[in-house]
């Protein structure tokens, strides 16, 4: 494979209730999440170094869950930052995985797959900047 994951984008926990979740781990944790959603995402996010060197950020979110979480439910995803999103999604689907689905927006652009165990996978390319074009 010639493109390659550059670091963790983020880790999202899926919540019933993520105010409450929010406040645990500001209380237990010392992290003083913010709201980003009101009463349905809470975060912050770290200054980071990927493996290349490059600075980063990486993003810890509380997300309100669709529906109750129980079996089968997702209650976290591992967003991975990469470089070229199209031409790793282009690798990977020639190595026979599926992408289900890609989107853009104003934080750059996502794709999802699925490992052999079923869970969803988030990869993310950020946008670029202005000043750094």
């Amino acid at each position: 494979m010639t493109a390659a994951v550059k670091g963790l984008g983020g880790v999202f926990l899926y919540a019933e209730d993520p105010k409450k979740l929010a406040d645990w781990y500001s209380r237990h944790f010392g992290l003083a999440l913010m709201e980003w959603e009101p009463g349905s995402c809470y975060g912050l996010v770290f200054d980071s170094t990927d493996p290349d060197g490059t600075s980063a950020q990486t993003v810890f979110s509380l997300q309100k869950a669709k529906g109750p979480l129980g079996e089968g439910r997702p209650e976290c995803m591992v967003n991975w930052r990469v470089a070229d999103l199209e031409a790793f999604c282009a690798e990977l689907e020639a190595a026979g995985i599926a992408v289900e689905k890609q989107e853009d927006c104003e934080y750059g652009s996502f794709a999802w797959i699925r490992d052999p165990e079923g869970h969803r996978v988030e990869l993310y390319q950020p946008a670029v900047e202005p000043d750094s074009v």
